[in-house]
């Protein structure tokens, strides 16, 4: 018994001590939000290059208002969502796949892939060779095959005069992946190209030109640069396995290991990677929060998106009344410009254009422009926008009426025109402003959202603990 007592004493002595390690910081109707999670958030986004800091008060009351969308996204439950658990898999996959490589075995696959180097080199040495192509298609007729056998005989005659291979190759050869380097192809070995091209390549002496040959696809003539003995695994470790890498070796051997683990038991890869998230997270807190961040992360912006954001862009009639009411925040102290700049084949389609949109909304004027001057070849190509001066000459001369500035056509549209009005002391619409304008609106709704949460849910802030952020 007295042993009892004293196992349950060490087991309280223990928790106590782990608690006073990461005490609780707040709770979000309930939830506990431990030190550590707090200040893994509050340091990645207070970094250096982090333009906008926050002290920690101020990160305090940002960080409750992401916990507070997280959790009406659970209400939601959008974390039930297939597109949700996809993508969540899909970055949390990114962090727990590498985890079960087992070590050593990359070097394993450095090591294979350097071995099969050498068995598909044949006891045969590298080469790199150069060449100067002549293309024929294989369905050529007589006619085309004498004239490119014609064209590669006086090709190989010139280099036996003593013409430059490499400048040769530049002018004349239709390899257009090698021609601008003179002819020059990568070391290659065995069985990397066709045969005839490696016959004729490994029977040549380095600084060695072949006679003109047939392949599938045309005339050659190759000069051989080099040879050379494949280098040692050590020189060309960190080259393949940074080709590894980019082939994904580490989420093929992940895979491995899952389909074993899953072979040898009845769980699917899911519950594996669920199970082993869990197993690492357990054991490393930075990758718990990352984890949970991108957990958090993708539901707030399911939730703030299918609730705020997209509804307030959608919603042109409270677009247009937030505008009337706060006019006076868009003004600006130069004038604008809002309209087209449109340039054309034909001088008389100058006056055409100005004619077609002029009691056309603006945002009808590009579709109308394309059915009626666009629609069999491009005869009008327009610019529209809102424009500051200095944005474009030909605005900041027939609008601005800038007599300094000089008319720039676009080539091949001669004939310039502008459509549209100067607006002195601010826009007009808020479509002249759209971006910001919407930008604006949808922080106001997600701020009106944010309130209601605060009342739905408690928020309990522990105030001493707080100030231990970071100081401990």
């Amino acid at each position: 018994m007295k042993k009892i007592i004293i196992s349950l004493a060490l087991a309280a002595m223990v928790m106590s001590a782990f608690a006073q390690e990461d005490p609780i910081v707040m709770r979000i109707n309930g939830q506990p939000v431990t030190r550590s999670e707090f200040e893994y958030n509050y340091n990645k986004n207070n970094s250096e290059g982090v333009i906008d800091k926050k002290n920690v008060e101020e990160y305090a009351e940002l960080f409750v208002n992401y916990k507070l969308k997280v959790l009406a996204a659970l209400d939601d439950h959008l974390d039930t969502l297939s597109s949700y658990q996809k993508e969540f898999r899909q970055y949390r996959d990114q962090q727990i796949r590498p985890l079960l490589v087992p070590e050593g075995a990359k070097e394993k696959e450095v090591r294979a892939y350097y071995d099969d180097m050498i068995k598909r080199l044949e006891g045969k040495q590298l080469i790199q060779p150069a060449h100067i192509l002549i293309r024929l298609d294989q369905d050529a007729t007589e006619e085309q095959r004498a004239a490119a056998k014609v064209k590669i005989d006086s090709v190989y005659q010139a280099l036996k005069d003593g013409a430059d291979f490499a400048e040769l190759a530049k002018q004349v050869s239709q390899d257009m992946g090698s021609a601008g380097r003179g002819g020059m192809l990568p070391w290659i070995g065995p069985n990397q190209v066709v045969k005839e091209f490696e016959d004729v390549a490994y029977s040549l002496e380095v600084d060695e030109i072949s006679e003109p040959f047939l392949m599938p696809f045309g005339y050659d003539i190759v000069k051989l640069v080099g040879k050379k003995d494949l280098e040692p695994y050590e020189e060309l470790h960190d080259m393949i396995l940074k080709y590894l890498d980019g082939q994904g070796v580490e989420n093929k051997i992940a895979q491995q290991v899952l389909d074993s683990i899953a072979g040898s038991s009845e769980k699917s890869v899911e519950q594996i990677l669920d199970e082993k998230t869990e197993e690492f997270c357990a054991k490393d807190d930075e990758l718990k929060y990352l984890v949970q961040e991108y957990h958090d992360g993708l539901l707030l912006f399911e939730e703030c998106n299918s609730k705020i954001w997209e509804p307030a862009a959608k919603d042109t009639l409270a677009l247009t009344n937030y505008f009337k009411q706060n006019k006076n925040k868009y003004a600006w102290e130069q004038p604008h410009f809002s309209g087209m700049a449109y340039y054309c084949k034909d001088a008389a389609d100058v006056k055409a254009v100005k004619k077609l949109v002029k009691k056309l909304p603006q945002d009808k004027w590009m579709s109308t422009i394309r059915e009626t001057f666009n629609k069999d070849s491009i005869m009008v190509r327009v610019e529209r926008r809102v424009f500051t001066k200095g944005d474009n000459a030909n605005i900041d001369r027939l609008a601005f009426k800038d007599k300094s500035a000089e008319l720039k056509p676009v080539k091949g549209f001669p004939h310039v025109g502008v459509f549209g009005k100067v607006l002195k002391k601010g826009p007009a619409e808020w479509t002249d402003v759209s971006s910001q304008v919407v930008s604006d609106y949808q922080r106001l709704k997600e701020d009106e959202f944010v309130a209601e949460l605060r009342k739905r849910y408690t928020v309990e802030i522990d105030k001493a603990v707080l100030s231990t952020v970071n100081n401990h």
